[in-house]
């Protein structure tokens, strides 16, 4: 080639392509790129922030300078940071700072020994502060089906109300001072999208499903904005351990964006965070909505992805149901719960006359919802448990692709827990993501007894169905969902592999969940790296190691791909990395 149209070449190649000394070069290592092919290096090299190089430890060489720190990873395990389809870091974090049940099965007395150590940690708070307690796992408390009351909480040594959050997020369980002062009572009628627990009597039973939560928001200490800076902070030192280097906050609010504007204007923010702006659909109706999610969007989103981490404010989450669980049953399903019709001693299941509420936003608001985000260039993100609300959304998908805005959405379906059969398809056919929570495909007291004896065989046979939706080609994405579960990815993706639960669950919980097989383990990284990357239109910057893309990276302690499956749930991150700078680890070992 003449020497000028090589000068050329080079003049027209971007900056980091010049193979100029890199910040840092890792060598002898397992580089798992999760490039178009899954491909395995042995080196990579990176420098202001970006990849350089991958490939072997030879052509690393040239990458190498005086002053380039180099790394040897003594044959380490080296893969994408971790991406987050969908958690709720701000909440999250807050519970880390508050009385916790430590999402633990416990009996009732168990219960309340712990709320009551709370308690006791606070006797010069004030009568009239309410006590807010967390990750209480309500399906599990002990023994199954035990029913939960009030009552439970009246007996405590206080006068303080109460309110006891369960950790799916969907359930709140109030004492009688705390019914009272929320105006609780037998008369009260069940707000839309809401339902409140009644005995055989009628009588309120202290439980408040899904929007009747909302009748103790207004009651609940407000964060000061001290208290909020210190959950965000929490919720990043939770998260770079972990290895997450880029999340979606799934449900925010100004507040929470506040907090982590702050962090990122002091340099502190330590993972690339997108939020999602609640779009309900009575404020869609008045359009309240959009105008707030315009309002937040122009305040907090700092513009294109740069190599320090940064904001984006792109997506609307909207609540197409509840949960399926018991005893919410607040999932919109296409054929009714099974109910006992017999008795306790005598069990007899089958179809009852409920299946669960009503998708939250009807067909036709649906549709002219999505079709305003689209036209925004907002990205929806869309709550759905029951099979009933799948195939609402997907119904309002496939109408919004036949129109010019809709030809470059990119929805997600959240949680998806029932998906009928026949709407397995859809999902490749409407290119709709599904984001999945792992770690609840396992025999658990959620997904033991209660849920199968509600669902019915049939589909309890298909309950978490990511290996089949895999299989009918889906895009499948991850999303711990925290603080609904424990932040622990590695579980998670140990469960994904295996739909088996720790070992130390008791003998109850042994083998499989369900009769469908685990996903496989490039599938289940991919889910948690480039797929839900794609979720936040960032697969051109992140969730792949490749040269030109943003150097966000983790150095675990054990090769994923290698180890026993069971031992997955044991990795331990080493190192993690964003934008080519250490936020959490060592720079050698």
């Amino acid at each position: 080639m003449h020497a000028t149209g090589f000068a050329l070449i080079c003049l027209l190649l971007p900056a980091w392509a010049h193979a100029a000394p890199a910040d840092t070069v890792y060598r002898n290592g397992y580089i798992y790129t999760v490039d178009a092919q899954d491909s395995v290096q042995q080196a990579l090299a990176v420098r202001d922030g970006r990849i350089v190089y991958v490939g072997d430890n030879a052509g690393a060489q040239a990458h190498t300078g005086g002053q380039t720190r180099v790394i040897d990873l003594q044959g380490r395990m080296v893969m994408p940071g971790l991406v987050d389809g969908h958690m709720h870091p701000q909440s999250g974090g807050s519970r880390l700072l508050n009385c916790s049940l430590d999402y633990m099965p416990l009996t009732v007395p168990q219960f309340q020994a712990r709320i009551q150590a709370c308690l006791d940690k606070e006797k010069n708070a004030s009568p009239k502060r309410w006590l807010r307690v967390v990750n209480w796992f309500q399906q599990g408390m002990l023994p199954d089906g035990v029913d939960m009351s009030s009552a439970a909480l009246d007996s405590l040594k206080t006068s303080r109300p109460i309110v006891v959050r369960s950790s799916f997020g969907h359930s709140a369980l109030l004492n009688s001072r705390a019914m009272a002062l929320a105006g609780v009572t037998r008369r009260t009628p069940d707000p839309e999208g809401g339902k409140i627990a009644r005995d055989a009597a009628g009588k309120a039973t202290g439980i408040l499903e899904d929007a009747a939560q909302d009748m103790v928001s207004k009651f609940m200490p407000v964060l000061t904005p001290k208290e909020n800076l210190a959950a965000s902070t929490a919720a990043l030192d939770a998260m770079r351990k972990q290895g997450i280097t880029t999340f979606l906050d799934a449900y925010t609010d100004p507040e929470t964006l506040t907090a982590f504007s702050q962090l990122q204007k002091q340099g502190k923010l330590t993972a690339r965070a997108h939020f999602a702006v609640l779009i309900d659909p009575k404020d869609a109706i008045s359009g309240k909505a959009f105008k707030e999610l315009r309002q937040l969007a122009k305040q907090f989103d700092q513009g294109a992805t740069r190599i320090e981490p940064s904001m984006q404010v792109r997506h609307a989450k909207l609540f197409m149901d509840g949960v399926i669980a018991a005893p919410a049953l607040t999932g919109a399903m296409l054929a009714p719960y099974y109910t006992n019709q017999g008795t306790p001693q005598q069990p007899h299941w089958a179809p009852g006359p409920s299946k669960g509420p009503d998708s939250y936003f009807t067909p036709a608001l649906l549709r002219s919802t999505l079709s305003r985000l689209a036209k925004a260039h907002v990205d929806p993100h869309i709550h759905v448990d029951g099979d009933g609300a799948v195939r609402d959304t997907l119904n309002a998908l496939q109408a919004l692709r036949a129109t010019p805005e809709g030809k470059d959405v990119r929805p997600a379906l959240a949680h998806d827990e029932i998906v009928d059969p026949a709407d397995f398809p859809r999902f490749k056919q409407l290119d709709a993501t599904a984001v999945l929570s792992f770690q609840w495909a396992k025999p658990a007291p959620d997904t033991v007894g209660a849920l199968k004896e509600y669902m019915g065989k049939e589909r309890y046979a298909i309950v978490e169905p990511q290996s089949l939706l895999l299989d009918a080609g889906a895009r499948i994405a991850y999303g711990s969902d925290w603080p609904v579960d424990p932040l622990d990815m590695w579980f998670a993706l140990k469960v994904g592999v295996t739909r088996t639960a720790a070992k130390d669950a008791g003998p109850e919980y042994a083998g499989r969940l369900g009769d469908a097989p685990g996903m496989p383990r490039a599938a289940v990284l991919r889910a948690i790296t480039m797929n839900a990357a794609y979720t936040l239109r960032q697969e051109k910057e992140v969730g792949s190691l490749e040269v030109g893309k943003l150097a966000d990276l983790i150095v675990l302690d054990r090769n994923f791909m290698e180890v026993p499956a069971e031992d997955i749930a044991n990795t331990r991150v080493l190192q993690t990395v964003v934008g080519g700078k250490i936020v959490y680890g060592l720079t050698s070992w």
